[in-house]
């Protein structure tokens, strides 16, 4: 029997991207198939252009796939975590709409899951790699990692992406101080705190293949050094 598994791909402002994306992920379930059954979970995050209109209609020619949405845009880790809540399988999955990770690693993420509660990529890890990324954004997120390996009781080389696989059932109940990006490295924090176990996989961090960035320097910084101290206080806390 095949492994269910539901990848979640939270939209925000994406019209742009969604043909080469629905391409993606057709090519995705040809690729897989004997692996896993996906299922795939689009959540529009309040987009302001014709995105949620365009997936509704690209969903209806790709086979088990969901459109839902916010009715305002609460942020990248707030729409990742409604895909958690509605998914219909233990294992769930998360990736950005942009291409820059390939997707066909999750072959080899999935069956991590069996003894973790989160497994995620990591270009930063040893094996990983970056490829044409811009340095600002490469400058916040290997920031933001440094600061939360000081943190957190599991040292990992990357806290911040949003290519994930989960177990559905440890993050029941989840409520986040921040939707926003900063709201990813959150999500792990939440398994660190109650002992559960988070892996790595080495992976490979691109350019975007369409579209904009929606991280802001100033915010995404600002936003991560809160809940660094949020988590801080937690731990000294505890």
């Amino acid at each position: 029997m095949r492994t269910g598994v539901t990848l979640i791909v939270p939209l925000f402002d994406e019209e742009d991207v969604l043909p080469g994306l629905f391409t993606r992920l057709g090519e995705l379930r040809s690729a897989l198939d004997g692996e896993f059954a996906l299922h795939f979970l689009l959540v529009d995050d309040g987009s302001r252009d014709g995105t949620l209109a365009l997936a509704r209609r690209l969903a209806r020619d790709l086979p088990e796939t969901r459109v839902i949405a916010h009715d305002r845009n609460r942020g990248i880790a707030g729409a990742i975590a409604t895909g958690l809540a509605r998914s219909t399988t233990e294992i769930a999955a998360s990736i950005d709409a942009d291409g820059s990770y390939d997707a066909r690693e999750l072959a080899s993420m999935v069956p991590m899951i069996a003894d973790a509660d989160l497994v995620t990529a990591s270009p930063y890890h040893p094996g990983g790699r970056v490829e044409g990324v811009p340095p600002l954004r490469l400058f916040l997120s290997r920031s933001a990692s440094a600061l939360y390996r000081a943190i957190f009781r599991q040292k990992l080389h990357t806290y911040t992406s949003c290519f994930r696989v989960y177990r559905r059932s440890s993050f029941e109940g989840i409520r986040l101080r921040s939707e926003g990006f900063s709201g990813i490295a959150e999500m792990a924090a939440y398994v660190d705190r109650r002992g559960g176990r988070i892996v790595e996989h080495p992976a490979t961090l691109g350019v975007r293949r369409a579209g904009r960035s929606k991280a802001r320097l100033a915010a995404g910084i600002a936003e991560h050094a809160r809940l660094a101290a949020a988590l801080w206080r937690l731990r000294r806390g505890a």
